[in-house]
């Protein structure tokens, strides 16, 4: 049961469509030249609560479930997607470790911080060597003689890196056993010794949404940084966070591909070949029947996920369905955008322009699509089998 109200979240959602639409799709031009959210824009978001919306009340936030989650989120794919970028970790995957698996104290020392935007959560789990299968960390965390714990390793590509005041860091504290994958979470403080961020990485899309390497060089964290208080929670953490982190990347995509459709049309409605508006022409037709379609389908496919996760019915298959499905959709949508378009598509500062590069990422992060066929296919082949073993 969420803490919002429909009523109340229907009050939400339509402030924060206003809000895109109103105040940052105007500026995407600014955020793109500058490679930076106004921050005057960061400071609205923050006075809307949108730094800890899916953070729970008791902490600061406004406590929103992962199906309000979802529906803000197709919101905030509608513009620049370095706008959710700037608290999308907050929220997600770094503010739900905490919120999930922190200790008593470690929430009351950070949560209310992480909720109100004063405090930016990183969250560091990938590296060079290790990407969508965090089995593969090499980031190492060792006990010393006075309890404290000794962090040392290289994370790549970690969001929101440049301004972060905590990272959520993942390491290796033992080998893989018969107890499990021997990765624990800690609370690193970004001015900690030791603690250095590599300069901002030049991407290819999503302007204004920073990443960095981050490097940890014995870094020395005090026992009570360990989350959860246990070695052995680390990586289900993970794997929990990541998956309903895969709903939200879904939605986002979902409400990309959207705007990208509404372009489109807008465009094809009014352009003209030969004196002809181009959306006379049924090829064109087409192409905008199959963006509609796909834009259908994935929101529809974001909300029964979602729901799903809430309901505790499906953690597993229906995430990285959502997300393999959405994202691959919103490239397909967006490609069909630049093809409607002609060569203006292709000109820097056309909406359609900026959609095509900023969601080639989402099939990429939160785990690769790749990745999500073999938790997709593995589960089904698991079940079946256990029914077959049962029966």
């Amino acid at each position: 049961m969420s803490e919002v109200s429909d009523e109340d979240f229907r009050e939400i959602l339509a402030q924060t469509r206003h809000f895109v639409r109103s105040a940052v799709v105007p500026r995407e031009s600014e955020i793109l030249a500058e490679d930076r959210v106004p921050d005057d824009l960061r400071e609205a978001a923050k006075s809307m609560g949108l730094f800890g919306y899916a953070i729970p009340q008791e902490w600061g936030g406004l406590g929103l479930d992962l199906t309000q989650d979802v529906e803000l989120a197709m919101e905030f794919g509608y513009t620049s997607l370095a706008l959710r970028s700037m608290f999308g970790t907050n929220n997600g995957i770094a503010g739900q470790v905490l919120v999930g698996f922190g200790t008593d104290e470690q929430k009351k020392q950070w949560l209310e911080g992480i909720a109100s935007g004063d405090v930016v959560a990183s969250f560091a789990l990938t590296e060079p060597g290790a990407g969508s299968n965090p089995a593969g960390l090499r980031t190492k965390a060792v006990r010393d003689d006075a309890g404290d714990w000794v962090v040392n390793g290289q994370k790549r590509f970690i969001t929101n890196a440049p301004t972060a005041d905590l990272f959520v860091v993942f390491a290796r504290t033992r080998p893989a056993d018969d107890r499990g994958a021997g990765i624990a979470v800690f609370l690193v403080p970004a001015d900690a010794d030791g603690v250095e961020v590599g300069a901002k990485d030049a991407k290819m899309g999503q302007e204004g949404a920073w990443t960095a390497d981050v490097n940890f060089t014995d870094v020395r964290v005090p026992a009570s940084a360990l989350v959860g208080g246990s070695e052995d929670i680390g990586y289900r953490a993970a794997l929990i966070t990541l998956a309903r982190g895969r709903v939200h990347i879904a939605a986002l995509a979902a409400g990309a591909a959207q705007r990208a459709l509404d372009e489109s049309v807008a465009y094809a409605a009014t352009a003209t070949q030969g004196g002809t508006p181009i959306g006379d022409f049924q090829l064109v037709q087409a192409m905008l029947a199959d963006q509609q379609t796909g834009v259908m389908a994935g929101r529809a496919l974001v909300r029964d996920a979602a729901r799903k996760w809430v309901t505790d019915e499906d953690r597993r298959i229906a995430p990285s369905a959502a997300k393999v499905f959405c994202t691959e959709m919103a490239g397909q949508v967006a490609d069909l955008a630049v093809q409607i378009h002609g060569g203006t598509g292709y000109m820097r500062e056309v909406p359609v322009e900026r959609i095509y590069r900023d969601v080639r990422l989402l099939r990429l992060y939160e785990g690769t699509s790749e990745i999500q066929r073999l938790i997709i296919g593995g589960a089904l082949v698991k079940a079946a089998q256990r029914t077959a073993a049962n029966s």
